[in-house]
């Protein structure tokens, strides 16, 4: 078993930068799969991600960022194009009533079974690093199953009513988050993007709450957890520290070396190429620059880990990819 304190120590420690960007397309793609497939199939799933933690010298490997399990087991309608990540359409709940109503479903529903063996192949493929499961935050979910316009406007007309709906996304994702800890995974990247529309006092009370329940319970020295708000300006990013986790991730609307500024130094502090325009969009010689720019301008912060904002879209070019380890290769041969 991987020690994940002393993992997190020694990124911290050392004189050189390591990089975790958040991708899975770009195997899927080299193995012959669609998108579609690979999400409804733990097998495929789990080599993607086992093909290019051999082809990457990532510093830990990261399964699919995929927003519509947990809601889709809730009973969320989702759609599922060939070639683009799932979405959830629509909303379930219409009302007050319909929470009140609603069921905290089990493990065996819908997509779970077929993530959690995803991470067991994963995980069983891949021993010389960590693998990070993935996970919705509560109120990212919560904003699934009700809309997520309607549900910035109950944390105001009806708090109540939002907490017992938040209430029973965090009994679900803690059971998914044990189940995939129980796989042997060293951490889970938790995907909490709609807390970033709030200010940080709401963000606390309904988003890093509720999240530092599920840390406190299942984060320790074997298991590490990721807090991911890639829709944190800036505003946010005290709430997001208060929740406990070892490690936040940022996407590309905020100033990294801001956040890791206002962020503890025993913290990780992960980001955030914008995983469209950059990794997919430019060309290799862009990419290029605008990682050696980033890890320029956080030079100072040891506690910063290259990534990309969000998980890398499909048709991510590995041209881009090559190049973003080529800056980041060149960089520590500088130092």
């Amino acid at each position: 078993m991987i020690d994940m304190i002393k993992w997190r120590q020694d990124i911290i420690a050392r004189p050189d930068r390591v990089a975790i960007p958040v991708m899975t397309h770009p195997g899927i793609e080299e193995l012959g799969y669609t998108v579609k497939e690979a999400v409804v199939n733990g097998e495929i799933h789990g080599k993607a991600v086992s093909y290019l933690a051999d082809r990457y010298a990532t510093h830990a490997a990261s399964v699919i960022m995929d927003l519509t399990v947990e809601a889709e087991a809730f009973g969320a309608e989702v759609i599922f194009p060939e070639d683009e990540i799932p979405s959830v359409t629509g909303h379930m709940l219409n009302s007050v009533e319909d929470i009140h109503h609603l069921e905290v479903p089990s493990l065996n529903t819908a997509r779970v079974p077929e993530y959690i063996k995803a991470n067991v192949i994963a995980h069983r493929e891949i021993s010389d690093r960590p693998v990070f499961a993935g996970c919705i935050g509560p109120f990212s979910l919560a904003g699934r199953l009700y809309d997520m316009s309607e549900i910035m406007m109950l944390i105001y007309s009806d708090p109540e009513a939002a907490h017992e709906l938040l209430e029973k996304c965090t009994l679900f994702i803690l059971k998914y988050v044990a189940a995939l800890k129980a796989t042997g995974v060293e951490g889970v990247l938790m995907a909490e993007p709609a807390a970033g529309l709030m200010s940080n006092d709401d963000c606390k009370t309904f988003s890093s709450n509720y999240v530092k329940r599920i840390i406190d319970r299942l984060q320790d020295e074997h298991f590490m957890i990721v807090l991911h708000n890639c829709g944190n300006t800036g505003q946010c990013t005290e709430a997001m520290v208060m929740t406990g986790a070892h490690g936040l991730h940022l996407g590309n609307k905020c100033d990294l070396a801001q956040v890791a500024r206002e962020t503890p130094e025993d913290i990780l502090v992960m980001g955030n190429l914008d995983p469209v325009s950059a990794f997919k969009m430019s060309t290799p010689e862009e990419m290029y620059r605008q990682t050696m720019e980033l890890l320029e301008s956080t030079r100072e912060f040891p506690h910063v880990v290259l990534s990309s904002g969000c998980d890398t879209p499909p048709h991510t070019p590995l041209a881009n990819v090559d190049c973003f380890f080529k800056a980041l290769d060149d960089y520590n041969a500088n130092l």
